[in-house]
């Protein structure tokens, strides 16, 4: 067992028995989820939508080299700066050359994903150039010192008390502020950062290849403060984000609203293109797309192509019994939940991270309600498989494995001992797991095959 196995087993004991942090995951996600049935009666044909955007999006990534150099001529053409980054590392370096070329010693960042997947903002804070993240949630996990729990929504664990409480210890605000108070705090509190920064920093929702731009999405205007303030635009984005068109846009953009809050469309959608044209009253006056790696051409392999067609909506994170029960940091890993799953082993290495495809039961409710229909509960199981074939898994656990299978396969073993020496087996072998939090496991004293025996 590696050290992220055993910090997530830790991390999901305590989180699993938390009554308090259930109740809150749980008053948030149910309100997410019915907002979703609502917002999906605005579609008259909701599965042939999810049907036809899964088919754009397998296009797009059989053609993956192609898009890419498409979007690079078509961005560059505009007067935009495009960088390839094979590595977080990459992706940090360059980011860092921008920020000193510039000579900033501030930036303001949008609510990203893949910022958080490199770190930017503690190698940034390394390098002594602040970050402020400017998405309110995201703010408030940067002041209690917490990476994200969520994928679409950075506090979900935290109830109004809890956010009242961070902002008093880290700003010494009045105890017991209202969520409107505490949102006019952030507001003061950031509006002097977009006028100071000299650089801001988004990830992107979607890469657009036939006309060079990046979308980003959102529901608070921090993101267009990021850009339009500061004299610089750095987004940093993953290859898999591509569509084809802008005129796909009016798929994606609201079933990634409808599957990820409920709303028909979120209310600020922008599109980038370069950076600011003669004539026009604000934007940055230079522009850089980083387009990212870091793994992600390991997705590519067949057991699990399919994920990159996610588009980061966050509903089989708010689906999975897992989830709700461990909650999103005990995943030790940038993306949690099924998805998180899927693909954390590829990105950061399977001996690592297998353990992840693991925690699942296999229900199948992230693959019902991907806007995409994403198979991932079956490519949960292709990652054990895989797992099984470069020989990650310990000699314990490939022993007992045999031993059950042969036992399940032999009837006579299955009868052999009775209820009493089953029962001493059983608990003795699950004592740590199984029987730690659960009553005793008691066999009957006579199996169904002896009962039906007797019967004749």
């Amino acid at each position: 067992m590696n050290s992220h196995e055993t910090i997530f087993l830790a991390k999901s004991e305590v989180k699993s028995h938390d009554l308090e942090h259930k109740r809150k995951v749980a008053f948030n996600i149910d309100k997410y989820n019915d907002s979703v049935v609502k917002g999906k009666h605005q579609y008259a044909n909701l599965e042939y939508a999810r049907m036809k955007a899964k088919n754009i999006k397998w296009k797009t990534i059989e053609q993956l080299d192609r898009y890419l150099e498409q979007f690079e001529q078509n961005f560059c053409a505009r007067g935009g700066k495009v960088i390839w980054a094979e590595t977080a590392e990459d992706a940090q370096q360059a980011i860092l050359q921008i920020c000193k070329e510039k000579n900033t010693k501030q930036v303001v960042k949008a609510k990203s994903m893949v910022t958080e997947e490199i770190h930017l903002n503690k190698f940034l804070g390394d390098n002594g150039i602040e970050s402020v993240e400017t998405d309110l949630g995201e703010y408030i996990q940067q002041l209690d010192g917490e990476p994200p729990y969520h994928i679409v929504t950075p506090a979900m664990h935290k109830s109004k008390e809890d956010v009242a409480r961070v902002f008093h210890e880290k700003l010494g605000t009045e105890p017991n502020l209202t969520p409107n108070e505490i949102t006019k705090i952030a507001r003061e509190k950031l509006r002097e950062k977009y006028l100071t920064a000299q650089v801001g920093v988004t990830g992107a929702n979607f890469i657009l290849a036939d006309i060079g731009g990046i979308c980003v999405t959102e529901n608070e205007g921090n993101a267009r403060l990021s850009t339009s303030f500061p004299k610089t635009h750095i987004a940093i984005v993953g290859i898999e984000k591509l569509l084809p068109s802008v005129n796909d846009l009016h798929l994606f953009w609201p079933l990634l609203a409808t599957f990820g809050t409920g709303q028909q469309l979120t209310v600020y959608n922008t599109i980038f293109t370069g950076p600011r044209k003669d004539g026009e009253t604000d934007g940055p006056s230079e522009m850089y797309v980083i387009i990212l790696d870091n793994g992600r051409t390991n997705l590519l392999r067949k057991e699990v192509r399919e994920s990159m067609y996610c588009i980061r909506c966050g509903s089989c994170l708010n689906a999975c019994p897992v989830y709700k029960n461990i909650g999103g940091h005990a995943y030790g890993a940038t993306y949690s939940g099924p998805i998180g799953a899927v693909i954390t082993p590829h990105l950061e290495g399977m001996s690592d991270f297998k353990h992840l495809s693991y925690a699942s039961s296999l229900c199948g409710n992230c693959t019902e309600v991907c806007p995409l229909k994403i198979n991932i509960h079956e490519m949960l199981l292709e990652n054990r498989g895989i797992a099984v074939a470069e020989n990650l898994n310990t000699f314990g656990e490939n022993a007992a494995w045999k031993v059950w299978k042969l036992a399940m396969l032999n009837r006579g073993l299955m009868n052999t001992g009775g209820a009493k020496l089953k029962n001493k087996v059983i608990n003795k072998l699950f004592k740590d797991t199984w029987a730690k939090h659960r009553s005793p496991v008691e066999f009957a004293d006579k199996s169904f095959n002896k009962m039906w025996k007797e019967r004749g």
